[in-house]
């Protein structure tokens, strides 16, 4: 089944290539630019998400290309920057991404109150909205936003139904497959009329995806901790310009260095809490390991054996998906996947590869900073080397899949150090453009009764399997899972 869906996709998108380039391109070149027709050949998945919103039916797909690119290239869209829009518009905080829904996604602002109809300023108002999607769309790579239309104090000279109608056309037709849901929150009984007209330019496949909320309703869709004091929640967070308002990425906790390195930052009783959890949250494979051992009757000490699993863990834990970027490979290539609670499964790992000639400096950072143990978070990586990362909840605090991390690495002189003071001298001078940056999501396993039985019922005939053995079977069991008819 999986096979089959992979030819097919594999099939549908060699065709919309071999045809836009035949019936699109080819008699007026000149009618895109260049590095959306290129970026077609080569991005799979650029391709699939027209695809996709036209239900994999070619004819319709090629229309949809031809209207996105033209738009493209009259919008100027791979060419905008932080400069191309009026500096007013920047700070004045009516349009920004911030924060994350309760499924994951990031949160694309729109905050009416502060939008004035006025056809002078439309067309940078229309380039803020691409701005921030094209700079969205080339960091994620396919992951929805949830638009949340903030209608709190908004007044008739803030409806213009223009503006409605592009924001929507972003997601119908520029950027496909990249709405989550349109969050609608507090709107005033006059733009009801308003409103019903929005429906109708959606069309029946999106429709559903609006989700009028008051303050009571709204907190269904995105977690307190996301949402603004109005809206009933706890956000501190207060636009401001500049700098430009970023994926809200932090240092994580203990920074650098084994464990030991921690103890002067670390309490004694939190040490040894994080042991008796590492012992007490053994993971299936563990269990396995151990019947494979049944016989064994040894005592080690709480060091011994915390080490013992930990080394087990890593080994279960090892990617499988890469990221090639031009200066690492980061394995996972998009998900770091934590077991739950149930599981038992707190760490995962992130291993860096250097693929320059040069020592790469790295750092980690992330979304949710107060609940991470990073190790090593700044650090550096020679040259074809390669290094692990142990990324773990801290204390009793519970993955979310609304967090995120970025790794950021650039490359170092071979002259240069790599000591604490040489790195934090690094990053203070490197140019921004430099910088290689890649982002990972968090997904939590959950735990289900069938796959821990059938673990259990084959472990005695498991003798010769290792723990990446173990890992790939069940990712591939998952994989038949996913893809299976309901």
């Amino acid at each position: 089944m999986a096979e089959y869906h992979a030819q097919n996709k594999a099939k549908l998108i060699s065709e919309t290539r071999r045809r836009f380039e035949a019936e699109y391109v080819t008699d007026k070149p000149d009618k895109y630019d260049p590095r959306d027709v290129e970026r077609l050949q080569q991005d799979d998945n650029w391709v699939e998400s027209y695809l996709l919103w036209r239900h994999s039916i070619v004819d319709e797909t090629l229309k949809m290309l031809d209207e996105s690119f033209q738009w493209r290239k009259e919008m100027c869209v791979n060419d905008l920057t932080e400069s191309s829009i009026p500096r007013w518009l920047l700070e004045i905080g009516g349009i920004y991404l911030h924060g994350y829904d309760k499924e994951g996604n990031k949160l694309f602002w729109i905050r009416v109150k502060y939008h004035v109809k006025d056809q002078k300023t439309m067309l940078d108002k229309k380039k803020l909205i691409a701005f921030w999607l094209e700079r969205y769309a080339k960091r994620e790579n396919g992951k929805p936003v949830t638009v949340m239309f903030d209608l709190s104090e908004t007044g008739i000279n803030s409806i213009d139904m223009d503006f409605v109608r592009f924001i929507i056309n972003c997601f119908k037709v520029y950027y496909p497959k990249y709405l989550s849901k349109m969050v609608i929150f507090d709107m005033p009984w006059i733009m009801n009329a308003a409103f019903k007209i929005v429906k109708s330019w959606l069309g029946p496949e999106a429709v559903s995806l609006l989700k009028f909320t008051s303050k009571n309703e709204v907190q269904d869709y995105v977690s307190v901790e996301y949402l603004p004091p109005h809206m009933g929640g706890t956000d501190p967070f207060k636009y401001s310009y500049p700098p430009l308002v970023d994926d809200d990425f932090q240092t994580p906790l203990c920074e650098n260095g084994p464990i030991a390195s921690e103890d002067e930052a670390s309490s004694k009783e939190d040490i040894e809490s994080d042991g008796k959890e590492t012992l007490e949250t053994v993971s299936s494979e563990e269990q396995i390991t151990l019947l494979k051992k049944i016989n064994l009757t040894e005592h080690t000490s709480k060091a011994e054996e915390t080490e013992k699993v930990d080394s087990k863990m890593k080994a279960f834990k090892k990617p499988l998906s890469v990221f090639k970027g031009p200066l690492l490979h980061i394995s996972p290539a998009e998900e770091l996947y934590f077991g739950s609670t149930e599981s038992g499964e707190k760490k995962t790992l992130i291993v860096l590869t250097n693929v320059t000639k040069n020592i790469v400096a790295f750092k980690v950072r992330t979304t949710a900073p107060e609940k991470y143990r990073v190790k090593p978070s700044n650090s550096s990586c020679d040259p074809g080397a390669s290094v692990d990362i142990v990324v773990s909840p801290h204390g009793g605090l519970t993955v979310s899949a609304q967090d995120r991390f970025l790794i950021m690495a650039a490359e170092m002189e071979q002259s240069s150090g790599t000591g604490p003071a040489e790195l934090t001298q690094f990053w203070k001078e490197v140019p921004r453009n430099k910088v290689m940056e890649h982002r990972l999501r968090c997904h939590i396993v959950e735990s289900s009764k069938p796959t821990t039985l059938t673990l259990k019922d084959n472990a005695f005939n498991m003798s010769e399997k290792t723990s990446e053995d173990l890992y790939l079977q069940f990712a591939h069991s998952r994989c038949e899972r996913d893809f299976s008819t309901p």
